[in-house]
């Protein structure tokens, strides 16, 4: 399928999935930012609050080239915008709890009972809007014995097991390189929001949503928690996989490729491949199952047929068989990819300080509501005024705030 048949049904009058849902965003670090990234990403019209004078919640190296700019603030910022307001000071509460009542859905990550101690907390934020949809996103949950510690990525990644498991067979517990247990609390936060909107709109009824970093990892957990509690073994397997061989990365002559045989119709087409069709039906290779008990004689008869060949020319010539490969790139190289590019994952914006940068796109396609990048990340608080205009604030009542640094 080309990219046009695939929009030719496309509207250019909706923002997106979620066009017209309004959400009131107070977040920091990454978790519930994203959670509003995924939501602004989608076509909903996402109002980040920011504390005045702040350079944001989301904002540490390293700077996009030749600018002052986050990669972290552009990447989990686009798409919304910003008001200034002082949640920790009655009227910033007061001006809060004004914008709760013409939104669908508010988020946020602070540690529990933040919000409920600046008397905006659900049960504040319900008696001002009966059908609010109330997102907390926090380490460990709304309840329970550790809710009431803080709580970061790399330590859910510690307390749910995932680094347990995570490295070189031989090596230590290794952390992921990306924010894992964020990134899933975010699309969580967000599936959660969704799903809870799906239910006011049937019933008319709101709700809290409460998302926790660590059940979202044991949920995507693949089955290891359910392992875990019931006493199967867990060994660390590194790049290799359990049940099926060969599935493993192995060197070329100019880096590295990843292999994965599920299939044994695909371990035939490799054994054609690598000019060992003897191997193809031989007892101890022929299945999967077999092969998971020859995993060594496996590994070392395709480390042979890699070695001597580049990561392209394994590329192709697995690809023509049929068999799954991919040449395991950096993230520079994984950027240059005419697929990745094809796939519009990079889409150059005009960025605040007017330099033009590729940021990450939208993963979902939308056959009828495109989604991407229609704004910039907002300086904090830059759309103060716009909003608070939307929101029939009289700037009377605007220029007291100010004044008094709320806003």
């Amino acid at each position: 399928m080309q990219r046009d048949e695939f929009f030719r049904n496309a509207r250019d009058d909706r923002t997106g999935p979620l066009h017209g849902v309004v959400v009131l965003e107070a977040t920091t670090a990454w978790a519930g930012p994203l959670g509003g990234c995924v939501l602004a990403d989608l076509g909903a019209d996402v109002i980040r609050v920011d504390l005045p004078g702040s350079p944001g919640g989301s904002y540490w190296p390293p700077m996009l080239p030749g600018t002052d700019l986050p990669l972290s603030h552009e990447t989990v910022n686009r798409n919304k915008r910003s008001v200034s307001v002082d949640l920790r000071r009655p009227d910033g509460q007061a001006l809060f709890l004004d914008l709760v009542e013409q939104c669908d859905i508010v988020l946020e990550n602070f540690k529990p009972g933040t919000f409920d101690g600046w008397g905006i907390g659900y049960e504040a934020c319900r008696a001002r809007k009966a059908d609010i949809v109330f997102v907390s996103i926090s380490g460990w949950g709304q309840y329970g014995p550790w809710s009431e510690r803080p709580g970061y990525d790399p330590a859910a990644l510690a307390a749910g097991g995932w680094m347990s498991l995570n490295g070189a067979v031989d090596g230590g517990p290794t952390k992921a390189p990306t924010f894992l247990a964020d990134d899933l609390a975010g699309l969580h936060g967000a599936l959660g929001a969704i799903a809870a909107l799906h239910h006011r709109d049937q019933t008319g009824e709101g709700q809290h949503v409460d998302v926790a970093l660590l059940d979202a990892l044991l949920f995507q957990s693949n089955g290891h928690l359910t392992a875990g509690a019931t006493g199967l073994p867990q060994p660390r397997w590194g790049s290799e996989v359990p049940g099926s061989v060969p599935t493993c990365a192995y060197a070329c002559s100019d880096g590295m490729v990843y292999i994965a045989v599920v299939l044994d119709a695909h371990w035939r087409a490799l054994c054609e491949v690598m000019g060992r069709q003897e191997f193809a039906t031989a007892p101890g290779f022929a299945t999967n199952v077999e092969r998971t008990g020859s995993r060594d004689a496996v590994n070392a008869m395709v480390g042979h047929y890699c070695v001597g060949r580049t990561s392209a020319e394994v590329v192709a010539e697995l690809n023509a068989a049929g068999v799954v490969v991919a040449k395991v790139n950096s993230y520079a190289e994984a950027a240059a990819e005419p697929h990745v590019q094809a796939r519009e994952m990079l889409v150059p914006v005009t960025l605040a300080d007017g330099s033009v940068h590729p940021l990450t796109a939208p993963a979902a396609k939308f056959s009828r509501t495109p989604t991407g990048i229609r704004r910039r990340a907002p300086r904090p608080g830059e759309q103060t005024d716009e909003v608070l205009d939307a929101f029939g604030l009289v700037v009377e009542q605007r220029q007291d705030l100010r004044r008094d640094g709320i806003i």
